[in-house]
C-alpha cells in the first residue's frame, strides 16, 4: 500500500468527512532504549479468530515553519516602492522607512541563517603556461600601424576618413594576428563540428520536454510577446531625432560610409549601417518599423547574456529569474522600442559583463580576449558605451587586489594587456576620426560635460554629487522627464522590480562583508559607473537622470533583483517539508512574477503609450492625408506643410508619405511662389496660423479649408486645398 502523503495528511484532518482519518506514526526508539510498554501492540492471541483491535496513535499536528523574516522583508520592500509610486502625495519619508525596516528584517534574516544567496561557483582554472606569440604580435602591430595610416590619409588630403575594403581587409588582418597572439590553442572548429555531429546521431530523436525547458521554453515566449509586441504603435510617431536617423541612413546608401556621423552632436554608425542592409538587402522600407526592428532586435540580444550572467556567478534559476525581470520591466523594454541607438549601450554592458565575469573566474583569457572585441565594437554603438572600459578596468582591479597566487595574478596581467590590444585595434577607424575631427566626436560629450554649449552653473563636484544622488534615486523615485523614452515623473523599476532589486543589493553587501568575493562587490560598483553617462551631464543637469544614458546599469540592477527572488525561494524550501516547501517557493515566484509582468504589461503598453501620444506631433497623420493626395493626383500634385514655432517637424510629415529624406517645410515668405507651380496644391497648417491661413485665401480666393480631427487631442490642424479649377 502506497506511503500517505504530507497533502493527504492534511486533508485528513481539514475535510475529515471526505477522507480517511490519518494519524502520524510513533517517533522510533532511541539507539538502546527500550519502546514504552503503552506504545507497543498488544500480541495476537494465538488461534484466536479475530485479530486484536490497534489502538489508534496519537500525533502532533504538523506546524509549518515559515521565513517570517524573511517574508517581511519582502513585504516591506515592496510596500516601499508602492509607497513611493508617483502620485500627487507621494512621500519619501514613508518608503524610506519602510525600505529601513526591510533591510532590517533582511540582515536579521541572514544573521539567524533564514536565507542566503546561492552559493558563487568556484574558480577555475583553463590557462595553461601558454606563452604571448611574439612574432604573431609584432605582424599584428605591423598590420594595425598600417591600417591606422590608411585610415588617417584622407585627413592629410581635407577629407573624412570613411571605411573602404582596404582599410577593413588590413584592420581585420590586425585583429585575425593580435588575437592569435594572445589565443590559447583550443580544439579546431572541425573537430568541434565532427564531434557536434556525432552527438547529433546519437541523440534518440524524441520530443520530450523536461521540466526545466517547458519553463524556459515559457519564458522565452513571455519576453519575445513583451518585447515584440505591438512594435508598430508603441510608440506611434516619431520625433526630430528619428528624421536626423534616415538622413544618416541615406548617406549610408548613396556611398558615403563614414566612420562617425558629425550632424546632430555627433552619433556613433552601427546602427545606420544595420538599417541600410535591411533597407537594400531585405527590402524593408525606410520608415519608423525599420527602427524600431533593429534596436527592440539589439535589446533583445542583450538578455541571454543577462541569463549566462546569473548562471555563471549563481545558477541557472538566478539566470532565468534575471532574465524573465528585465525581459518584460519597462525600463529596458521602451529604450530598445524607441527606434534610437540607445540599447546598444544595454547590448554591449551586458556582453562585456558576461565575459569579464567569466574570464576572470575561470582564468580564460579567450574570453578576455573575446570581451575586449566586444569593448572595441561598443564604440561604434552609442556614446554611453564610452564608459565600458571603466567598467573592465574596475572588474580587473578588484580580481587582482584580492590575495591569490602570484601565476594567477600575472596570468590575468596577460589578459588585460591583450583585452586592450584587441579593443585598440578595432578602435583605430575611430581613433583616427577623433584625430581628425576632435571637435565632432567630443562634440556630444563635452557639451554636457563642460561648458562648450553652456556654462555649468554651480561648482563641479556640487553638481556631481546632487546628480548622482538623483540617479541613485531613480529606480524608487523618479527617472527624468524625457518624454520621448520614459513616463515623466516615473521611477526606472515597478514595484516587484524595485523591491527585489533592493533586496539582492542587500543581500549581495552581506554576503561581500562576510566573504569579501570581488564579484559581489563588482555587482555593486558597477551600478554607478553604468549610471556615470547620465551623472556627467554636469552642464545641463535637468537630463539627469534618464532611462537611456543609464541602461547599462540594467544588467546588475536585474540580476540582483534575480538573487533576491532565489534566496526566497531557498528560505522557503529549507523551512517547510520538502513538498511544501517546493510548493510555496515556486508559488511566491509565479505571484511575484505574474504581478511583475502585469505592471509592467500596463506601464509599457498604457501609461507610456498615452504619454507619448499626447507628447508627439501627428505626423503619421498628416502624412497617410499626403500620401493619399499625392496618390489621387499623381505626379502633378504638390504638398506643402507651412512652418510654424514648435510644431511637426515636417521631414517626418515627408517621410511618413513615403519620401525619406524629403522635406516639406514651406516657409512663410514662400507662399507666393507656390502660384507658378501647376497642378493640385495641399497645404497642412497650424490651427493657431491664422495668419499664414489669411496669405493663403488672398492667393487663392477658391481654395477650400478643411479643419482636421485628429485622433489625438490638441494635434488637430488644417488642410488648404487648391484643385485647378479653384485657380480658374
Amino acid at each position: 500500500m502506497e506511503e500517505p502523503s504530507v497533502l493527504d495528511y492534511l486533508k485528513s484532518k481539514l475535510i475529515p468527512w471526505k477522507y480517511e482519518r490519518l494519524d502520524l506514526p510513533a517517533p522510533p526508539p532511541k539507539v538502546g532504549e527500550a519502546r514504552p510498554v503503552e506504545s507497543a501492540l498488544p500480541a495476537r492471541p494465538v488461534n484466536a479468530a479475530q485479530p486484536a483491535a490497534v489502538p489508534a496513535l496519537r500525533a502532533e499536528p504538523v506546524r509549518v515553519a515559515l521565513p517570517g523574516r524573511s517574508l517581511g522583508a519582502l513585504f516591506f520592500a515592496l510596500a516601499a516602492q508602492f509607497a513611493l509610486r508617483p502620485t500627487p502625495d507621494r512621500d519619501w519619508v514613508i518608503g524610506a522607512a519602510f525600505l529601513s525596516l526591510a533591510f532590517i528584517l533582511l540582515a536579521w534574516a541572514v544573521i539567524a541563517g533564514e536565507i542566503r544567496l546561492a552559493d558563487l561557483p568556484a574558480e577555475t582554472d583553463r590557462s595553461g603556461p601558454y606563452p604571448v606569440d611574439l612574432v604573431s604580435l609584432a605582424i599584428g602591430g605591423l598590420l594595425a600601424l598600417f591600417a591606422f595610416i590608411i585610415f588617417i590619409f584622407p585627413f592629410f588630403t581635407d577629407q573624412s576618413p570613411e571605411f573602404s575594403l582596404l582599410n577593413l581587409a588590413v584592420l581585420g588582418l590586425a585583429l585575425l594576428f593580435v588575437g592569435r597572439a594572445f589565443w590559447i590553442p583550443v580544439q579546431s572548429w572541425m573537430e568541434q563540428a565532427r564531434g557536434r555531429l556525432q552527438s547529433l546521431r546519437a541523440l534518440p530523436w524524441q520530443i520530450s520536454l523536461a521540466g526545466n525547458a517547458l519553463i524556459a521554453i515559457l519564458a522565452f515566449g513571455l519576453v519575445l510577446f513583451a518585447r515584440f509586441y505591438r512594435l508598430g504603435d508603441v510608440p506611434p510617431e516619431m520625433n526630430s531625432d528619428h528624421a536626423e536617423k534616415f538622413l544618416d541612413v541615406l548617406r549610408v546608401l548613396s556611398g558615403q560610409t563614414l566612420i562617425f556621423f558629425p550632424s546632430n552632436g555627433g552619433r556613433e554608425a552601427l546602427q545606420f549601417y544595420l538599417v541600410a542592409g535591411l533597407h537594400r538587402f531585405l527590402g524593408l522600407p525606410l520608415n519608423f518599423m525599420i527602427l524600431k526592428i533593429v534596436t527592440a532586435g539589439v535589446g533583445f540580444l542583450a538578455l541571454p547574456f543577462i541569463y549566462l550572467l546569473g548562471k555563471e556567478i549563481a545558477s541557472p534559476r538566478v539566470g532565468l529569474f534575471a532574465f524573465l525581470l528585465a525581459g518584460v520591466a519597462y525600463w529596458p523594454n521602451v529604450v530598445s522600442r524607441v527606434g534610437l541607438r540607445l540599447p546598444f549601450y544595454m547590448l554591449f554592458t551586458a556582453a562585456l559583463f558576461y565575459f569579464l565575469v567569466r574570464g576572470l573566474q575561470r582564468n580564460s583569457r579567450n574570453d578576455l580576449i573575446v570581451a575586449g572585441v566586444l569593448l572595441g565594437l561598443g564604440f561604434y554603438g552609442y556614446s554611453a558605451d564610452r564608459i565600458l572600459p571603466l567598467l573592465a578596468l574596475a572588474a580587473f582591479g578588484l580580481f587582482l587586489i584580492r590575495r591569490q597566487p602570484a601565476s594567477k595574478r600575472k596570468s590575468a596581467l596577460v589578459s588585460l594587456a591583450a583585452l586592450i590590444m584587441v579593443s585598440l585595434v578595432i578602435f583605430i577607424p575611430l581613433f583616427s576620426y577623433m584625430i581628425s575631427a576632435p571637435e565632432h566626436f567630443f562634440e556630444r560629450m563635452l557639451t554636457r560635460m563642460g561648458d562648450w554649449e553652456r556654462p555649468i552653473g554651480d561648482p563641479i563636484p556640487k553638481v556631481f554629487l546632487h546628480n548622482t544622488g538623483r540617479a541613485l534615486a531613480m529606480f524608487s523615485w523618479d527617472a527624468g522627464v524625457v518624454w520621448p523614452i520614459s513616463i515623466p515623473g516615473s521611477p526606472a523599476l515597478g514595484i516587484v522590480a524595485g523591491g527585489l532589486f533592493y533586496l539582492g543589493a542587500g543581500l549581495v553587501l552581506i554576503r561581500y562583508v562576510r566573504k569579501r568575493s570581488w564579484v559581489d562587490l563588482l555587482l555593486l560598483i558597477s551600478i554607478p559607473i553604468l549610471l556615470l553617462p547620465s551623472i556627467l551631464s554636469l552642464a545641463f543637469p535637468e537630463e539627469n537622470p534618464n532611462l537611456y544614458r543609464t541602461g547599462g546599469a540594467f544588467v546588475p540592477v536585474f540580476l540582483l533583483g534575480g538573487l533576491a527572488l532565489d534566496g526566497l525561494m531557498r528560505a522557503l524550501q529549507s523551512k517547510a517539508p520538502e513538498r511544501l516547501g517546493n510548493w510555496l517557493a515556486y508559488g511566491l515566484a509565479c505571484v511575484l512574477l505574474l504581478l511583475h509582468f502585469t505592471q509592467e504589461y500596463t506601464l509599457v503598453f498604457d501609461n507610456y503609450y498615452k504619454s507619448y501620444r499626447l507628447s508627439a506631433w501627428n505626423s503619421s497623420e498628416m502624412g497617410e492625408i499626403a500620401r493619399d493626395f499625392l496618390k489621387i493626383h499623381q505626379q502633378a500634385a504638390h504638398v506643402w506643410v507651412v512652418g510654424y514655432p514648435n510644431w511637426v517637424d515636417t521631414r517626418l510629415v515627408a517621410n511618413n508619405a513615403g519620401f525619406p529624406g524629403v522635406d516639406f517645410e514651406l516657409k512663410a515668405e514662400n507662399l507666393p511662389a507656390t502660384q507658378g507651380e501647376p497642378g493640385p496644391k495641399l497645404f497642412m497648417l497650424n490651427p493657431q496660423d491664422y495668419e499664414n491661413l489669411a496669405a493663403l485665401q488672398a492667393l487663392y480666393p477658391d481654395g477650400r479649408v478643411q479643419y482636421y480631427k485628429s485622433k489625438v487631442e490638441t494635434k488637430d490642424f488644417l488642410l488648404f486645398i487648391v484643385l485647378p479649377q479653384d485657380t480658374g
